[in-house]
């Protein structure tokens, strides 16, 4: 009780009061957490209107929901840590996807888009009829998805860095790029350009339910727990990671330091590309199926994401903690849309004013501090 109590005072103490104890001005302090305060009194109002929101099985769904989102949400957040920004996300995740998808397809289906795969690949039973892929190929494919996401990112590190292309232009080309290779690839399947679909069950089961202590947890969100540990300890504990601080916050203070902009960027933009790899093995898994359509828009929730979570455009500024909350946050009010049945034309709409809105007050409140 005494934690709780502790940690509401200090809320209220950062919300209202500076670094010397003095009392802030109120509006400024509406101004720069409107965006909080407007997600809020959306949270509300869904569980307003209906009460039924609040239950295990709509919390279970939004951390499973949220779980693929913070992976991608924690890899394009290093990038808009360097002052970046990555456009390509949702291409990379959506040909990470298709990849996987058309490797992993039940050997009973018709119309897969690999007729045939090399024997070592398949295991047999006693009767030597298929039994299901050999174990190591799921290891397999999982890294070839990886390192073409990371590949492609990295082209878009690696041209930011070295060609100092602006990130918005450079990852919105390599958007179209990947989006060209992902069609020509779609497109080869011996069954023609059609949905990827009827995978593989083991494949299948790798994001269904694991019991633990008589409960049914997602392994999603164990995946996603087991990523944001490991990019908390690689934000916060490596020399890389605060490499990536110092460059976002001052790329010429960072450069006489002797930290290598170059080598930082690209490797920022590599690990972003794992991560993308990751998310894309992992989804194509929930939805149970891959098109030329998946990863739409994927980018601009994984970015809104971490700037209503309070990771900066103006660089060097950035939490694990703010990209899960901001994840939680942006995921409950677009399932409680989802939820009441509004329509999906106006959640394009709401969804696009939070975005404007956290971007704006984000730049706001950094132009003001300079």
């Amino acid at each position: 009780m005494d934690k709780v109590n502790n940690f509401f005072k200090n809320l209220f103490k950062n919300l209202f009061y500076d670094s010397k104890g003095e009392l802030k001005n109120i509006k400024e302090v509406l101004i720069n957490n409107a965006i909080y305060i407007i997600i809020g009194s959306m949270i509300i109002f869904i569980i307003i209107s209906d009460y039924t929101f609040l239950s295990i099985g709509v919390f279970k769904n939004i951390l499973t929901q949220s779980s693929v989102r913070l992976i991608l949400a924690l890899g394009v957040g290093g990038i808009i840590i360097l002052q970046g920004t990555d456009l390509s996300l949702g291409k990379n995740v959506g040909f990470s996807a298709i990849i996987t998808a058309s490797f992993l397809q039940s050997f009973s289906y018709g119309a897969r888009f690999y007729e045939t795969l090399p024997d070592w690949v398949w295991r047999t039973n006693a009767l030597g009829e298929v039994a299901g892929f050999q174990w190591f190929f799921y290891i397999l494919v999982l890294l070839v998805a990886i390192v073409v996401s990371s590949f492609f990112s990295g082209i878009n590190g690696y041209v930011v860095a070295k060609f100092k292309v602006h990130p918005f232009l450079a990852t919105l080309g390599g958007s179209v790029a990947i989006y060209g290779i992902m069609l020509l690839y779609f497109n080869t399947s011996a069954a023609g350009p059609q949905p990827i679909g009827s995978l593989d069950p083991t494949y299948s089961s790798f994001v269904s339910n694991l019991e633990i202590f008589g409960m049914e947890i997602p392994k999603l969100i164990i995946y996603s727990i087991l990523v944001a540990v490991v990019m908390w300890f690689v934000w916060n504990k490596t020399t890389f990671g605060k490499n990536m601080y110092a460059v976002g916050g001052n790329p010429e203070a960072a450069k006489i330091s002797g930290v290598s902009v170059m080598k930082t960027t690209v490797m920022v933009y590599l690990l972003a590309g794992v991560l993308y790899g990751i998310g894309g093995y992992l989804e194509a898994a929930r939805v149970g199926s891959a098109n030329t359509a998946f990863g739409l828009n994927y980018e601009l929730d994984a970015i809104a994401a971490c700037v209503v979570g309070g990771i900066s455009f103006s660089g060097g500024i950035g939490k694990i903690s703010g990209a899960i909350a901001g994840v939680l946050m942006f995921t409950i009010i677009t399932y409680g849309m989802v939820y009441l049945g509004i329509d999906a034309y106006y959640q394009y709409i709401i969804k696009g004013v939070i975005i404007v809105a956290a971007v704006a007050l984000d730049t706001r409140k950094y132009i003001k501090k300079t």
